[in-house]
């Protein structure tokens, strides 16, 4: 199958503002494309690009005063299969996990692993080892939390979140892998796109969306808390500890997002 995907944002700087933007398919998908994810800018301006600590692809500009247009409209192809269940995907201890995957055990901006430590053992700890723990958690914040968009704050943690009981799709990311870590189980967060492929469609405004992946049995195995259902088509962007690592665009400087919309729609090429 074929996925058409893109965004179109517009941001309004009232000076000249740095900004690095987190906007490409991530480099395990590039073999995929189709058609390129090129960033394209209106009024041109220059882009350089780097890689950062995550192996996420990074483009740094400076959008001058003024409203600033940044777009892209790919094709990519998918295999079309729901992602996997694997029951008997079994817990790494500790002592055995690989050095790579440690930093992702850790608290971070996001994820306050010491102030909910109690709590996900008082929880979990009597749940199935493995694959059958994640989906219990993923199974209670499906339940315990309240979407919506009326519920978003840029700045809302996990803990934050569990004691309001709402939020949007990153909340759900990240009580999900603070519970996880919280239990010795390495999680890390994901951003993308999730369109309606294989399920009844959503009248609501589409948007990028974040879920997370635990790893278990030697291999990352992909997680929706906020869906909590196997999906088709989904569209990696970048990767990170939490939220903060992989943020769509970080500026230096004010400016106001004036415009936002994004795409993911199977297509038929025949």
């Amino acid at each position: 199958m074929h996925i058409r995907f893109g965004y179109e944002l517009q941001y309004d700087c009232p000076q000249p503002t740095p900004m690095i933007l987190m906007l490409n398919v991530h480099y395990s998908r590039t073999s995929d494309l189709v058609e390129p994810d090129h960033l394209m800018l209106s009024p041109a301006i220059p882009v350089s690009g780097y890689r950062d600590s995550f192996g996420n692809w990074c483009s740094r500009i400076v959008a001058p005063a003024g409203r600033t247009r940044i777009t892209t409209n790919a094709l990519i192809y998918d295999q079309g299969l729901v992602e996997p269940v694997v029951p008997s995907a079994w817990q790494t201890p500790v002592e055995h996990l690989p050095e790579e995957t440690l930093v992702y055990l850790l608290g971070s901006r996001y994820c306050e692993t010491e102030r909910l430590l109690p709590t996900a053992w008082q929880l979990f700890g009597n749940a199935p080892m493995g694959w059958g723990r994640v989906q219990t958690i993923c199974d209670y914040v499906h339940r315990h939390i309240q979407f919506g968009y009326q519920h978003a704050r840029a700045s809302k943690t996990a803990y934050e979140a569990w004691h309001e009981g709402a939020g949007v799709c990153r909340d759900y990311a990240h009580l999900a892998i603070t519970f996880c870590r919280c239990l010795n189980i390495p999680a890390r967060y994901c951003t993308g796109y999730l369109g309606d492929i294989g399920v009844p469609p959503n009248n609501a405004p589409m948007d990028f969306a974040g879920w997370f992946e635990a790893w278990l049995d030697g291999r990352w195995y992909t997680f929706d808390a906020r869906n909590n259902t196997p999906r088709i088509g989904r569209i990696l962007m970048a990767r990170g500890r939490d939220a903060a690592d992989v943020a769509i665009s970080t500026s230096f400087g004010p400016n106001t997002l004036a415009g936002f919309r994004v795409w993911t729609d199977e297509v038929s090429l025949t």
